[in-house]
């Protein structure tokens, strides 16, 4: 007997035992066999059933499903007063709708430079045929939002995603707290909870007034619910400013500066919250690191890794082109092949298999004290 006919009879003997201990009612016009659109309907899912608990468990995660569009910028405004953030809205080239994506999305840009960056998406998930990003112009970045900003109506890019590292749950109860360009990935959510009847506050935290974005229309939400401040005029936030409206047994979703969202973990166990989210939009210290050493193998070169640094970090100052984009390890963008020694893989994207001869440089580090790596 062949293995596809010795799985279909373990199956039929699966299906036998589940027929024994099950009840089909009579049919609907009073006879008393069976009913037997009932009868085929529970058959075909004791199949389904039977095979599943056949199944074998392989232990390896699906590959991601990758979407590139095409996209052209259709139209760009500034949207606060410094005139430092601008909203950049893409449709795809072919004229199809977008993928669908929920509250706290993001998607990957890739520039006409090659650069590759992720941005919150912040318009309207129920507008199927855009993309709507905002970004802040960082003079002394790493010149993706300088390639942003200098992108005209008619430029094309390539958009992938949408994902999901940021999931908002429209029930219950909530707080938002966002800081400067954070709001951009906490603007749908609070659209979405005003939309659904959630209770809800939003704080509102930046530099100045002139330097916060999206006040436009957040000056036109319910007052009651929203605080906005600005350093300088109420100083530097507290843990307690920023978590005076924690509602008891809700959540609080958090996006913006490293220093913000530190103050609201430390001070959320002080409230009456029960839930934290938050996204991170730089990427977080490094813990618990040891120093090693980096060949690079295509010029010999080395260099030594702090503690306290990431490859990523040491590695640009050497070659600044170097790909990067989420320091987080989760996008991929700056995967390398490892030639020699053992990475210590911190990241959250590679398979176990890539993880064999490949290493996210933003957050993965050595086991032991050296590694060469393809570069």
């Amino acid at each position: 007997m062949t293995g596809r006919r010795r799985k279909a009879a373990r199956v039929l003997e699966t299906v036998r035992g589940y027929r024994a201990s099950r009840t089909i009612p009579t049919d609907l016009f009073g006879g008393d066999d069976q009913d037997e659109a009932l009868a085929q309907i529970t058959d075909g899912l004791d199949k389904v059933f039977a095979m599943l608990d056949l199944s074998e468990y392989r232990g390896v995660a699906a590959p991601p499903v990758v979407r590139r569009l095409d996209m052209e910028l259709v139209a760009r405004r500034t949207v606060c007063v410094d005139e430092n953030v601008v909203e950049f809205t893409f449709r795809r080239v072919d004229g199809e709708d977008v993928p669908a994506w929920h509250p706290g999305c993001h998607v990957d840009v890739e520039l006409p430079s090659g650069r590759r960056r992720q941005y919150s998406l912040c318009g309207d998930p129920l507008e199927s045929d855009a993309y709507t990003v905002a970004v802040r112009l960082i003079p002394d970045g790493g010149g993706g939002s300088r390639e942003m900003h200098s992108l005209d109506v008619g430029d094309r890019i390539v958009i992938t995603g949408p994902r999901n590292a940021f999931p908002f749950v429209a029930a219950g109860s909530a707080l938002f707290v966002a800081g400067g360009i954070g709001i951009t990935a906490i603007l749908p959510m609070v659209r979405r909870a005003r939309a659904v009847g959630m209770d809800w506050h939003l704080v509102h935290t930046g530099r100045s007034r002139q330097a916060t974005p999206y006040l436009d229309e957040i000056s036109t939400w319910e007052p009651e619910r929203v605080t906005v401040r600005s350093d300088d005029v109420d100083g530097l936030p507290t843990a307690a400013d920023l978590l005076r409206h924690a509602p008891d047994g809700g959540s609080v979703y958090t996006c913006g500066p490293p220093a913000m969202m530190d103050l609201v973990r430390q001070g959320i166990s002080e409230t009456g919250a029960t839930r934290l989210h938050l996204e991170r939009f730089s990427p977080p210290p490094v813990v618990a690191g040891e120093p090693f050493r980096v060949t690079l193998a295509r010029s010999e070169e080395t260099v030594e890794v702090p503690a306290d640094r990431t490859a990523l970090d040491v590695l640009r100052e050497q070659r600044p082109s170097i790909p990067y984009s989420c320091r987080q390890g989760f996008c991929g963008t700056c995967r390398v092949r490892v030639l020699a020694g053992t990475p210590e893989h911190r990241d959250r994207r590679l398979s176990p298999a890539e993880r064999e001869d490949h290493m996210l440089i933003c957050v993965s580090r050595a086991e032991g004290d050296s590694l060469v790596l393809d570069l």
